[in-house]
């Protein structure tokens, strides 16, 4: 019994204790937190040496090649805690183990990256301060897209998000940025500079915080919500990022203390023995409106400039084409020696190579033309023969045809519009017909046209068979009166053919004439032939 004395007494000092111990603060949360599973941004992943072949800091910085050489200068954990503390930003830049990973991360591994943003900022870091100012923005927001690309304009992350400010496909459609196969403005550093400050302005308004509206940059408000109500925020005390550090998605965890560690070595890299990039020469732009459909390779082959410095200061532009027109034109950036040019240049721009980069308004297809086989295609005046069937109309058999009346009526010798069951009517209509490539001119035979299975009768047969003959016979008078130097239609004779007959029988009343001959003489690719069906005849 005097055991289980001890033991609640003991109990109850420690409960007093614990009641009597400080709550923790804010700060101290902020102070004290850690984390054993960071997951650093994708910006850290950036290929340096690629990076590094980049045209700009080729030609317009002077990097330091010694940089991993140098020694880091590792600072205490006071000297980083003075040193964000003297940043002069309106953003809270506290200190914890994990915004000291981030440090540590930047200036001791990631030194030659840090170099290369350093390099590419000088011509940067003017076009966000200038879409920050515009908002009345804090300025230190300029070092975002420094965790979000690395400063690479063509940065795409494993989800899809693209540019300096790593922008998804619906996000920046939704702020009005222009994103399709030519053009994405993600990666236009003037417009998702403009809409980046918009957004993160849209953001602030929401939670009246910037850690919170800078979470939700990387996460979206979703995410963020869905943690401030995890966290207790429905309580109506205000909660900061810190507070709701371990509800948010891994990946956002880091980033409020990348953002930190961004402002802090952007800043104090010098401490870490680490060289700004030098302006090797100055770059300065200008812009200049295009109302024409241009290829960056043009302007590169007529004002003489390297295509990868057209390309470094117009990455919106996917595959070298400015899509512009009157009604939607394009800013185009050019050095500022260069615009002039282009305006004085522009017809003969828009003129070099155009066969190559032009585009067509206007294709008509090519139609089929049955060379191989010995046709072509015609639109002809052709005659069809119709039988009227029970219950047909004149109107009705017109637009079968595709005629008027009027038409069927003039071809008819008609005067009114009624018709007769059993009536036979010649129909004149415009039609699309194979021409053998011997002779594409003169009267069409009907044997080439597709006509209706009702309107072939034998009385129309007969009919177009006399046609045929006084064709035949005009033909042969006309032959008679030609030039002696035709000899090839002299040396044939055509041939009517009658009910019954074959292309055998029929070569056997021509001494010297094959089936092939006549085959070959009239295109024929079988030995199909039909009763009122003049025939060319090879005469040996």
């Amino acid at each position: 019994m005097k055991g289980k004395l001890i033991t609640i007494a003991i109990a109850g000092v420690c409960a007093l204790q614990a009641l009597a111990a400080p709550k923790p603060t804010l700060l101290s949360i902020k102070e004290t937190i850690t984390d054993n599973s960071i997951v650093y941004p994708e910006s850290f992943e950036t290929d340096t040496k690629a990076m590094l072949q980049n045209w700009y800091l080729q030609n317009y910085t002077v990097l330091d090649a010694d940089v991993e050489k140098r020694s880091s200068n590792v600072a205490s954990d006071a000297e980083y805690i003075k040193r964000l503390k003297a940043l002069p930003t309106e953003i809270e830049m506290p200190y914890n183990q994990v915004v000291r990973s981030y440090i540590d991360m930047y200036v001791q591994r990631r030194r030659t990256l840090v170099e290369a943003m350093l390099g590419m900022s000088l011509y940067y870091m003017p076009i966000f301060e200038q879409a920050l100012e515009k908002e009345n923005l804090p300025l230190e927001l300029k070092y975002l897209p420094v965790i979000e690309s690395a400063l690479n304009p063509d940065a795409v992350s494993k989800v899809g998000a693209a540019g300096l400010w790593q922008f998804m496909i619906s996000t920046a459609k939704g702020l009005g940025l222009e994103v399709n196969s030519l053009v994405d403005e993600r990666r236009d550093p003037y417009r998702s500079s403009e809409k980046a400050a918009v957004y993160l302005k849209e953001l602030h308004g929401i939670y009246g915080d910037w850690s919170l509206a800078i979470a939700a940059y990387n996460c979206g408000p979703g995410n963020v919500n869905k943690a401030l109500r995890r966290a207790g925020g429905d309580t109506g005390v205000k909660k900061d990022f810190w507070e709701i550090y371990p509800y948010l998605p891994k990946e956002t965890r880091g980033y409020v203390p990348a953002f930190i560690a961004a402002n802090y070595v952007m800043t104090y890299f010098k401490h870490h023995n680490i060289s700004p990039g030098l302006a090797r020469k100055p770059i300065v732009t200008d812009t200049v409106s295009i109302t024409r459909r241009v290829n960056l390779q043009q302007i590169s082959a007529v004002l003489d400039m390297p295509i990868e410095e057209l390309r470094v200061l117009n990455p919106q532009f996917r595959r070298d084409v400015v899509p512009a027109m009157a009604e939607r034109p394009y800013t185009l950036c050019l050095p500022s020696h260069q615009v002039y040019s282009y305006i004085m240049s522009e017809d003969s721009i828009i003129a070099f190579n155009s066969d190559k980069y032009a585009q067509r308004d206007v294709v008509q297809p090519a139609e089929y033309r049955e060379e191989s086989a010995g046709f072509t295609w015609e639109t002809k005046l052709v005659t069809k023969y119709h039988k009227v069937r029970r219950g047909e109309t004149l109107s009705k058999i017109a637009n079968r045809y595709g005629v008027t009346t009027a038409s069927i009526k003039k071809a008819n010798g008609l005067r009114k519009n009624s018709v007769n069951r059993g009536q036979v009517l010649k129909i004149e209509t415009y039609q699309k017909v194979k021409v053998p490539l011997r002779d594409t001119t003169g009267d069409l035979d009907a044997a080439d046209v597709d006509t209706p299975a009702a309107a072939e009768e034998p009385a129309q047969a007969t009919k177009k068979a006399k046609k045929a003959d006084s064709s035949a016979t005009k033909s042969k008078k006309s032959a008679a009166k030609e030039k002696p130097a035709k000899k090839k239609a002299a040396k044939s004779t055509t041939h009517k053919v009658r009910s019954g007959e074959s292309l055998s029988k029929i070569a056997s009343k021509y001494p010297g004439v094959t089936v092939k001959d006549i085959q070959r003489a009239n295109n024929l690719k079988g030995s199909k032939i039909q009763a009122g069906q003049t025939l060319v005849i090879p005469t040996k």
